[in-house]
Order: C-alpha cells, then structure tokens, then sequence
C-alpha cells in the first residue's frame, strides 16, 4: 500500500494558494475545542454501546483527533507532516492490537474532515468560491493521507500477529505430533489443547498453472496453499490446527469443535478452494497418542495413493482390509508373487486393473481399453490360467485383488488399480497369444505410452503423493 506524501502532492500552484487557503481554514484553528467536540460526535455515533472504552476517548482518541486537526491545518498551509503521520500509523497500530474494527476508524476520519468542511463553507462567502474549491481539494489530499497512514499500520499489525499466531500453532502442533508436551506453549501462544482431536494427513497435488511456463511455479503454489489455509480456518472457525505446506501436510481437527459428520465437507471446501482434487484420511486419537495415530493415518494416506483412489477422505474402516494386506509379512509377499506370471503379459495385468477397478463391469472395462468385450473374457481367462485364479469365482477374485494392493508394497511401481495413465501397448508375437482371435487385429485396440512418459517413483511422502490417472473407486465395496 502506497501512502500519499502530501508534500510532494502540494505542487507549485497549491503552495503560491497555501496563504490564501489558510485564511479559510481558519474556523479549524481552535483544535482544543474542535477535538472535543469530534470525539463526543465519534462516541455518539461512531463507536456507541461503549464499544470505545472510556479511557481511550479521553486519552489516546482525543490525542489522535488533535494530530488530525494539526496535521489538516500544516498541510493548508504548507507546512511539513511527516512527524504527524508517523504518530497517526503509530496509533493504528495500537487500535490494531486492541482489536478496534479500521472501519470504525475510517468512518470517524470521514465523518471529521466532513464536520471540518462543513465549519468552513458555513463561513465562507460567495467571493470564496476560487480559494473554497481549492481548500476542498487539499482536504481530500489530506483526508487519504489520512486513512492511508491507518490502512498501512494495520495491514503492518496484523501481519505481524498472523505471524505470531502461525508460529505458536506450528510450534504447539510439531510438539503434539512428536509426542511432547504443549501445554506450555500453548498458553504462551495463546492456543488452546483438546482432549482428543481428528488427526487429517491431507495431499495437494500442484496446480495446473504450477506447470506453466510463463507464470512463477513458486507463486502459484504459495497462493493455492493461501486460499487452503483460507478456507480451512473459515470452515473450521479458527479451531484447527496444521502444519500445511504447498503439496500437503496434517491438521488436527479438536474433536470437541468438529464433529465427525461434516469433515467429508471440509475436505471439499479446501479442494475448491486449492482448486485441484484433495485426497486425505482421517483418525481419531485421544491428544497423547496422536504421534501414532498421525504415523497411522499417513500410511493410509499412502496406501490410498499407491492404489490409486478417487480423491475425497478416507476412515480406517473404508480400507482396514487393503490396510491389513499391506502390513509386512509372508503373506504380503505370498500374495503379491501371485501376479509375477503375468510380467510378462502387461496387458493382461492392465486388464485386470481396470476389470477391479470398474467394478467387474466388462462393457466399461472393453471400452475403456478399446477393446472387444469378448477381448476382456479372453484375457480374463487367460489370466486364470497364467496365476490358477479365476477372475470369474468370488475365491479367485478376492486373492486377485489382493495380489494387487500387496503387489504395490512389494515392487518398485505404485499399484495403478482401476485407471492407470496409460493403456500398455503390447506386439501379439511378445505377448505369446493373439488377440485377433476375435476378429480383431491388436494395433486397433491398444494405445501406446506417450512419448516422453517415465516411470513414477515407488513411494513418496504423505504431503508429496499426488493422484494421477483415472482413479478408482475404494469405498463401498
């Protein structure tokens, strides 16, 4: 914010006027009495019900109506302000810190210099037209030098208590997520420790203009992460607390102020705001075991990405089986051997990604692939044969699926179930069986990767992972 110099506003012409504009300012030069009379008028009609305590209208108010005042008479005559504007953004500040609303400051600084006018056009004559014009355009001068000199303390306060209070909270939240005691600091920081809070790892993935070339990645994500911690503190009313950076982080929501209902909502408000999908799941912990139930809730978060879920939020219980099939073990390895047969043969195992992920619907899954129905019943079976599970029977499906969530902690590659980003293109001669066998050549329902594609890598943090692809659908199995 630029804050008008009234001296270099002043130019040469307005300066030869300053005696004459003087003349007329004459009815402001009692200063004592004026103040007085315009802070009664801010009590009566500003500020009323006692929202101004009594000890500031008599003292710090009274004190600041007085600069105006003087700082409108200098300027009328041409004389220097700076030190007057100085004590103006000094009390600003001030008011600022007391929580005094700056429109209640504003409205009192216009209803002064409109007093102030109305004084000197009661005194003034029709011969006063020349000097009334220019006096009026010089108290406009000083009336947005005026408000500039409070809008500027403001802004200055309250960033600096924005900074103070972000720096408590992330102080209070490290603590709790480490499992150290916050009580303290948070009564320093004036944040106030619940018995038990909804723990909420959420993933940002960039937004699309951090990937354009003519405009500042870095800004575009500092402004997505804004309107994110915008919205979180407007849905949750300043109750949350989080630890969030540009592609994600955690947010511990007090279970007391929010109950559990509403939090799918939340999470849809902060992805319209960061306008990009927002994947997160959530945990309820009593305060002194959040550190573990944090470390819970982002290898969910983490399984959900491997797995390739739609975006939303997810609870233990949407995913406790697929959880329990990642956990490390021999049957985590057993199962995810299960689909090694099918290295070979990408295409078949892309199919089976997409048969799970479309819920077993063999129309959506042929024509998402660009194939024949009777294509995917072929490669349905012959990964039946490939694995000796069959795709078509409840029993060989369940180990299928759970191959594949297993599978995605035991490789390098992130599981792509359901919708992967790209259809494998494969030769007949390579994969050791022929599509054509239905009356189609393979060229016409493959598509080939992209050039340029690389492989994505295996694991990536909680506030790293992104979604990619076509997801699937994880709840409501």
């Amino acid at each position: 914010m630029i804050t008008p110099d009234p001296e270099t506003a002043m130019d040469d012409t307005t300066a030869a006027n300053a005696g004459a504009v003087a003349a007329l300012s004459s009815p402001l030069q009692d200063v004592r009495a004026l103040s007085r009379r315009l802070v009664t008028h801010f009590a009566e009609h500003v500020a009323p019900c006692g929202t101004l305590p009594g000890d500031a209208l008599r003292g710090d108010i009274t004190t600041v109506t007085r600069t105006c005042l003087e700082l409108t008479g200098a300027v009328l005559e041409g004389r220097d302000v700076s030190g007057k504007i100085e004590r103006l953004q000094r009390a600003g500040e001030d008011w600022a810190r007391e929580g005094i609303p700056i429109g209640t400051i504003h409205r009192a600084v216009h209803d002064g210099f409109t007093l102030g006018l109305d004084l000197i056009l009661d005194s003034a004559t029709p011969e006063d037209f020349e000097r009334l014009a220019v006096t009026a355009r010089r108290l406009l001068e000083v009336q947005a030098v005026v408000n500039s000199a409070f809008a500027v303390a403001y802004v200055r306060e309250h960033r600096a208590v924005v900074a103070e209070h972000h720096t408590a909270v992330h102080t209070v939240v490290s603590a709790l997520l480490a499992g150290h005691p916050a009580s303290t600091m948070a009564r320093a920081g004036g944040v106030e420790i619940d018995e038990s809070y909804y723990v909420l790892p959420v993933s940002i993935p960039p937004h699309p203009g951090e990937s354009d070339a003519s405009t500042d990645s870095e800004v575009v994500a500092r402004r997505k992460l804004r309107r994110v911690q915008s919205a979180l503190a407007d849905y949750c009313g300043g109750h949350a607390l989080s630890l969030l950076g540009a592609n994600g982080g955690t947010i511990l929501l007090p279970a007391s102020s929010m109950p559990a209902d509403p939090l799918d909502g939340l999470v849809t408000a902060l992805a319209a705001a960061a306008q990009v999908s927002i994947t997160a799941t959530i945990i309820h912990a009593e305060t002194e075991r959040i550190p573990e139930a944090a470390d819970r809730a982002h290898e969910l978060l983490d399984m959900v990405h491997r797995l390739q879920c739609a975006p939303g939020l997810y609870r233990f219980d949407d995913l406790a089986m697929e959880y329990q099939l990642t956990r490390p073990g021999p049957g985590r390895e057993y199962l995810g051997a299960l689909l090694d047969p099918l290295d070979e043969y990408p295409e078949l195992l892309e199919t089976l990604r997409r048969h799970i992920g479309n819920d077993l619907s063999r129309q959506r899954t042929a024509r998402l692939l660009g194939v024949h129905t009777n294509t995917v019943d072929y490669r349905l079976k012959r990964i039946g044969q490939l694995t000796g599970f069959d795709p078509s029977q409840s029993s060989g499906l369940w180990y299928l699926r759970s191959a594949l969530v297993a599978r995605s902690y035991r490789s390098t590659e992130r599981a792509r179930i359901g919708r992967p980003d790209t259809i494998f293109a494969r030769s007949t001669a390579k994969a050791g069986y022929s599509d054509s066998a239905f009356g189609e050549r393979a060229t016409d329902h493959t598509v080939p990767t992209p050039a340029g594609s690389s492989a994505r890598p295996a694991k990536r943090s909680a506030s790293q992972s992104t979604m990619t692809g076509t997801p699937m659908n994880c709840k409501g199995r």
